[in-house]
C-alpha cells in the first residue's frame, strides 16, 4: 500500500510504502541520494521542500552524522507531517515553515549538501529557479559543497535552468531518470572526491536493504559521471 501526495491532476509529489516509511519510492529522489557518492558523511544537510519528507526521512535514518533543517512553504504540506511519519523534531532534524528562497538567501558557507525539492502546483517556484536562488545556493555552502536539484524534463525552461546552475557552479552533472520525466543536476563547489563513484561496498552506516534499493540509482549516477552528455 502507498501514500501519496498530489498537488494538482495526476501528478504525484511525493510516495510512501506504508510497509517501509522510510524507504525511497519515488525514483528521482533515489537519484539525489547520489550525492552519498560524493560527500558520504554530510555533518549539516539543507532541504528546500518537504512533500511527504521522504528524503527527509531516509536521511534521519541512515545519516547519523547530519544536522537536518527542512524548510517549506505550504502549511497545508506540514499539516500532514503525522500521515507521513516524518519524526519530530530533535537535535538532528527541524522542519520550519518558511521560503526556501529566503532561507538560502540568509545562509552563508554552512551547508555541506543542498537538496532543492521545491515545488507547488504549477510547478517550480519562480524563486527557487532563477539565477540569483542559484548563487545564493552556493554562497549557502562550503567547500567541498554540493547542491542537488530535481527539475522535471517538461519544464518549459529545462535548459535554461541547466545554465543557469552551470554559470554559478564550479561543475554540474545531469542524471536522467530511466523514464525520462525528471532530471537530477548535482552541482559544487571546490574539487569534489569522486574516489566512491567507483564501484564499491555499501557505506556502513546504511543498512543493507536500503542500498540495495538505491544500486540502480547509484549506477545512474556512476554512468553519468564516466559518459557526461
Amino acid at each position: 500500500m502507498l501514500t501519496s501526495l498530489h498537488f494538482a491532476g495526476h501528478e504525484t509529489q511525493s510516495q510512501m510504502w506504508n510497509h517501509a516509511p522510510d524507504a525511497l519510492a519515488l525514483e528521482y529522489t533515489q537519484t539525489m541520494m547520489g550525492f552519498v557518492l560524493f560527500h558520504q558523511r554530510p555533518h549539516r544537510l539543507g532541504i528546500i521542500g518537504l512533500g511527504g519528507g521522504s528524503l527527509a526521512k531516509f536521511c534521519y535514518r541512515h545519516l547519523p552524522d547530519a544536522r537536518i533543517e527542512v524548510v517549506e512553504i505550504n502549511p497545508q504540506v506540514l499539516a500532514l507531517r503525522e500521515a507521513f511519519l516524518i519524526p519530530q523534531d530533535d537535535a538532528r532534524l527541524q522542519v520550519l515553515l518558511g521560503d526556501g528562497a529566503d532561507t538560502v538567501a540568509q545562509s552563508r558557507h554552512s551547508l555541506d549538501v543542498l537538496l532543492v525539492d521545491g515545488y507547488d502546483r504549477d510547478g517550480i517556484p519562480a524563486r527557487l529557479c532563477s539565477p540569483e536562488f542559484y548563487l545564493h545556493c552556493r554562497r549557502a555552502l562550503r567547500k567541498p559543497g554540493l547542491m542537488v536539484a530535481n527539475i522535471v524534463a517538461a519544464h518549459p525552461q529545462h535548459d535554461v535552468l541547466i545554465e543557469r546552475i552551470r554559470c554559478v557552479f564550479d561543475g554540474i552533472l545531469v542524471v536522467h531518470d530511466d523514464d525520462g520525466s525528471n532530471d537530477v543536476v548535482f552541482a559544487w563547489i571546490g574539487e569534489l572526491d569522486d574516489q566512491y563513484l567507483a564501484d564499491f561496498d555499501r557505506p556502513k552506516h546504511i543498512r543493507a536493504e536500503a542500498w540495495d534499493h538505491l544500486i540502480p540509482a547509484m549506477s545512474r549516477v556512476r554512468l553519468a559521471w564516466r559518459d557526461p552528455r
